[in-house]
């Protein structure tokens, strides 16, 4: 053994006399045990699984027993998924993103966060994906907040009423459904029947009204999308609008989170004390993306194969919508939830949710669209359960009955179809019914302010419009704003100021119309003594 050891001296005398860097090296040979001693090691239980299945984005895992619902799960591969279904023996988590790669016998893990979307004031103008990624092809969105996507929504203590209007700027939804803020005003009606138009012109009109406007798009084609961002940076609108897009090529996950994160985004705007518009177009695919989870999920389905919380799934949505009150912060949410129905059926499954959810609806009938009303609202089927709380009062005071008199027109103008005779009182009925329902077609890109809404109004419901021919209704509302604005802009800066219509105001607004009447003789009806002049001519 000594002579073992001395040929080993001897030869790592040999080896040093060799190279002398080996000398340099030996002593840290003796430093490492020190350095071992000296490092903290630290200890930390993590829960892991294993995928058992894995099918059309839904991975069934086993051994996450503490796993708590609505927990995001890393499942590998940098990507993640959210947990929906809590069972016994497995948990089935629906995967978010590209669910690609993924095996059987791969390992799952808890990360403890509940789902989360990042933002921060930079997000205003941008187009962002279900978990905040940026669509637009700009660098990623700025985080200055994880806003959580479920949450309880507000108590009634921390509330209050809703008293402040919400101006879409189109005639027939601001004088007959006015809506407000902190309202859930539902859109309901066939495809095709200008339910996005009336949320764009909404958005639209908020550009003087401090109000940031959140878009979210669920199942819609990703030119419909592009075509949207395109009408609102035209109009300025991208400003103070935030687009959520989920389109019909992504998974069935994502869609169903949209919604949520929207409304994530939204909240953190409220917690600032802001208000807030946000649209969801539209809750029907939304429900459908959730049924297909479900079946995946394999749990029960109930009526129209919808899973049994399908009412669930959208009131928790559309209670977080409110309005605060001063002593936390005084901003409002505004939702504005569009329904797609199928041949005018409201009273299907989801539509009927809904609408029992919601504080009113706005329902767009396919005939009066096909007839050329727009927007092709139904008088007698719509209704704003908030109602003239949150109307200006010049508004009010010109639209008045004005929701009764349309709906018995309509109802008197179906009757007088088959009836070839009429009396006199009835004809001016129809006459004025006819003139009040031409000054309420109004393009959805062509938004009024209230006191351009008053003027109007005023004219149609005190029968200045009678001799007004009806083809040229379009015609003589576009005239008579523009002399308004050219000839009495103190006037509606006064009705501006004050919001309402004194005795004063009523009178100088006989005295325009009368006078623009008089000049726009071309625009009127000719009686049968200028027809005759006329023809000789």
């Amino acid at each position: 053994m000594a002579k073992k050891k001395v040929v080993q001296k001897t030869s790592q005398k040999a080896a040093s006399a060799k190279k002398p860097a080996a000398r340099k090296a030996t002593p840290a040979l003796f430093e490492l045990p020190s350095l071992v001693r000296s490092v903290k090691l630290a200890t930390s239980v993590e829960s892991v699984g294993e995928i058992m299945a894995y099918a059309d984005g839904v991975v069934q895992a086993s051994g996450l027993d503490d796993l708590q619902a609505g927990e995001i799960v890393d499942v590998g591969g940098k990507r993640f998924g959210l947990a929906l279904n809590l069972g016994e023996t497995s948990v089935g988590i629906v995967v978010l993103g590209d669910p690609m790669d993924i095996r059987v016998g791969d390992s799952v893990a808890r990360t403890g966060r509940v789902l989360s979307v990042g933002v921060s004031d930079a997000i205003v103008g941008r187009v962002v994906g279900s978990l905040g990624e940026s669509l637009d092809g700009r660098e990623p969105v700025l985080v200055d907040r994880y806003m959580p996507l479920e949450k309880i929504a507000p108590g009634v203590i921390t509330r209050q009423s809703v008293t402040v209007p919400l101006q879409t700027g189109i005639k027939a939804i601001d004088a007959m459904i006015p809506i407000g803020r902190g309202q859930r005003e539902l859109i309901i009606g066939d495809r095709s029947t200008g339910k996005t138009a009336i949320a764009l012109g909404t958005i639209l009109n908020q550009k003087k009204e401090n109000v940031i406007c959140v878009y979210v798009a669920v199942g819609q084609k990703r030119a419909a999308i592009a075509q949207t961002m395109k009408i609102l940076e035209d109009n300025g609108a991208m400003d103070y609008t935030i687009i959520v897009s989920a389109s019909a090529s992504v998974s069935a996950a994502e869609q169903f989170l949209a919604p949520y994160t929207g409304l994530a985004v939204s909240e953190y705007f409220l917690d600032k004390g802001k208000d807030v518009l946000i649209i969801y177009d539209d809750l029907s695919k939304h429900a459908q993306a959730y049924r297909e989870i479900s079946l995946l999920l394999k749990r029960p389905s109930g009526r129209e194969a919808y899973p049994g919380d399908i009412f669930y799934l959208h009131s928790r949505l559309l209670e977080r919508a409110c309005r605060l009150n001063k002593d936390y912060g005084g901003g409002s949410i505004t939702a504005l939830p569009i329904i797609e129905t199928q041949a005018n059926d409201v009273s299907a499954y989801i539509p009927t949710n809904v609408i029992s959810i919601t504080d009113g609806q706005i329902y767009l009938e396919a005939d009066l669209f096909n007839a050329g009303m727009k927007p092709a609202i139904n008088v007698g089927l719509s209704v704003s359960r908030v109602g003239s709380s949150a109307q200006l009062k010049a508004v009010k005071q010109v639209a008045g009955t004005m929701k009764l008199d349309l709906a018995q027109f309509r109802e008197l103008q179906a009757f007088a179809q088959f009836s070839s005779d009429l009396d006199e009182r009835t004809k001016k009925t129809l006459d004025r019914g006819t003139r009040v329902n031409a000054v309420l077609k109004q393009g959805w890109d062509k938004p009024l302010g209230f006191e351009e809404q008053v003027v109007v109004i005023f004219a149609a419901v005190n029968g200045h419009l009678d001799a007004v021919r009806e083809e040229a209704i379009q015609q003589w509302e576009e005239a008579y704003l523009e002399y308004m604005h050219v000839a009495k802009q103190p006037l509606l800066n006064e009705i501006i100021a004050e919001q309402k219509l004194s005795d004063q105001h009523i009178e100088q607004l006989h005295k325009a119309v009368t006078s623009f009447n008089a000049l726009k003789s071309d625009l009127m009806i000719k009686t049968e003594e200028e027809k005759e002049t006329a023809n000789v001519k």
